[in-house]
């Protein structure tokens, strides 16, 4: 399968201009090596009626272009029950029945962050894991036989994070993003994933994971994001950050694109010319502050 990158929303809502920055480096990044570009709509959890298509309006309004169609996640449960069914037949899985508020209350081990899974239900007895089936669902969470794992990322270079016994899936029957995640840059060909330096700290539980399914990691580029005049990640709530929002205010999608750009030291215009000049090597790695219209 020919190599490929991609850009992954949630279809929550609105992209702002964050996002839009991120999906320019991802397609810049794919087709300077010579790889489809793919997008993947990351639909399992967040859907807002509407969102997806406002979405790849405003990605094809800046010039961001696709390979093929678009994929779903929703369409891809089979996928995931195969990748599960296979770490729980290697007996790397086990039932948790803990709520999100039990798992924050809990002692944590040393050096652990926050809200990481304490192994509250990791061996529990059969008496007890009869109870528990009869009080509420269970999620189901990778039995780790880590406690770290290091990834290389372009831009950060060695980067260890904690592995714990983090979910696979919900117990309301929903896959977790971490599961998801892998199978689809898997089964899809991608070798490249380019996304926000906030999601570098979950990368070594996905490279992980990755391992245990016998899955190659991508190459990962995780890039500055974009961030307010407090220096807080953008959000709608900061005003005028989304193409529409923009344009009400007499900016058109293409001064977006030209200011996203000159943000990252590219020449403005079309997105061919920008790729002329993009060298990796000398992106910005601080966050780029947006100031407004």
């Amino acid at each position: 399968m020919t190599s490929a990158g991609r850009f992954a929303p949630s279809p929550s809502g609105e992209l702002h201009v964050g996002n839009l920055r991120t999906a320019i480096l991802a397609w810049l990044f794919a087709r300077s090596g010579g790889r489809r570009f793919l997008l993947r709509v990351e639909d399992l959890d967040r859907a807002r009626a509407g969102s997806e298509a406002g979405q790849l309006r405003d990605l094809q309004a800046v010039g961001v272009t696709w390979d093929g169609g678009v994929v779903r996640q929703t369409a891809r449960g089979p996928l995931y029950a195969e990748a599960i069914s296979r770490l729980e037949a290697a007996g790397l899985t086990y039932e948790c029945f803990c709520t999100r508020r039990e798992i924050q209350e809990a002692p944590s081990a040393p050096h652990a962050p926050q809200g990481a899974y304490p192994g509250t239900c990791r061996n529990l007895d059969p008496a007890e894991l009869e109870f528990k089936r009869s009080t509420r669902p269970a999620a189901i969470r990778l039995r780790a036989g880590a406690a770290e794992y290091t990834v290389r990322d372009l831009l950060h270079g060695e980067f260890t994070g904690v592995v714990d016994d983090f979910v696979l899936r919900r117990n309301d029957g929903v896959t977790a993003y971490n599961l998801a995640v892998v199978v689809d840059d898997a089964e899809q060909g991608i070798d490249q994933v380019v996304r926000g330096d906030d999601l570098l700290p979950s990368t070594p539980r996905q490279a992980y994971l990755a391992s245990l399914l016998d899955i190659p990691s991508p190459e990962y580029a995780h890039v500055p994001l974009v961030v307010n005049n407090d220096g807080a990640r953008l959000a709608k709530r900061d005003g005028a950050v989304t193409l529409q929002d923009l344009a009400d205010a007499g900016t058109p999608p293409a001064a977006v694109r030209d200011r996203l750009l000159e943000s990252l030291g590219l020449p403005a215009g079309p997105l061919a010319k920008a790729l002329a000049a993009f060298d990796p090597n000398s992106l910005p790695r601080k966050p780029w502050v947006w100031s407004g219209p």
